[in-house]
């Protein structure tokens, strides 16, 4: 039996995934925001198109390869899940992220989300932040854990996520030092990605309304 490429099993993981966050109820709040995304779900590819950085209490880390896939689906609410990355990657086996000591492993433990908060109809742009961010930083003898979340951006004429992480956000939960790297140290991630309709190759529209 011939085995399914891994472009096919990638596509069938997004399409479950987009099964999976259309079942989750809409966040509740006052006044609500209808959040339409087209189309919806929209299975996207994010490739960054500026190099990534980690910094973890002053060592910065750079990743010139980082991506992701994730679905995008309408909702209502505010705020309101309207994202769910299903990977998330930073650097790769031939280049990976690296700082003062040279190749450092950064990885994530998806699923990550995408919650809007503020659109703007003028610009197009979605304001909200990535949330249930989970990343592991290794290198040598040094191995660090953190959980939270960073403020992030959309772009409808662009197709351009920007994650633009700031200070007591992503905060370390685990290290193996806690005199140079200890808990409740932050860890700031900035980032900026072109998404990609699976498939099509187009770019999908975030568009937040109230009733």
């Amino acid at each position: 039996m011939k085995k399914p490429t891994g472009r096919r099993s990638a596509l069938a993981a997004l399409a479950a995934m987009a099964a999976l966050v259309l079942t989750v109820t809409p966040a509740s709040a006052v006044p609500s925001t209808v959040w339409t995304v087209t189309p919806s779900p929209a299975l996207v590819t994010g490739t960054n198109s500026a190099n990534a950085t980690v910094n973890v209490n002053g060592d910065v880390l750079n990743c010139a390869k980082s991506g992701f896939t994730a679905a995008l689906h309408s909702a209502t609410g505010n705020p309101a899940q309207v994202g769910t990355f299903g990977s998330f990657t930073f650097g790769t086996a031939s280049t990976p992220c690296t700082g003062v000591l040279g190749p450092v492993s950064v990885t994530a433990t998806t699923p990550w989300t995408f919650t809007a908060q503020d659109h703007t109809a003028a610009t197009g742009v979605t304001k909200g932040y990535v949330d249930a961010m989970d990343l592991t930083v290794s290198g040598g003898s040094l191995s660090i854990r953190a959980r939270g979340k960073a403020p992030a951006s959309y772009t409808n004429a662009t197709g351009r996520l920007v994650i633009d992480g700031t200070a007591g956000q992503l905060l370390i939960t685990q290290t193996s030092d806690g005199t140079v790297f200890p808990i409740g140290t932050s860890v700031i991630v900035k980032a900026a990605y072109q998404l990609k309709l699976v498939g099509g190759g187009g770019i999908a529209t975030i568009v937040g309304t109230a009733p």
